[in-house]
């Protein structure tokens, strides 16, 4: 079995285009949240943080944040 690939926040934005302060924003709003930690505290995120961000960035061009949120929660 391959060991499963994790992305810092650098590697999520290098790969979707969005600003640090983007991520960071999305994740304490809830939009994405981080699969584990590193032990120095690192985020590390899964593959699904990519098609949730491609998902966010469509919504956001007739929907708020707090609207993509709450679309977001029901598809879980």
């Amino acid at each position: 079995m391959r060991p499963r690939k994790l992305y810092r926040v650098g590697e999520v934005m290098r790969y979707s285009g969005l600003s640090r302060q983007t991520i960071h924003n999305y994740t304490v709003l809830g939009l994405i949240t981080e699969t584990e930690r590193t032990p120095a505290g690192h985020r590390l995120y899964d593959h699904k943080v990519f098609s949730i961000l491609n998902k966010i960035e469509r919504l956001k061009k007739n929907h708020t944040l707090k609207e993509i949120r709450e679309i977001l929660s029901h598809e879980d």
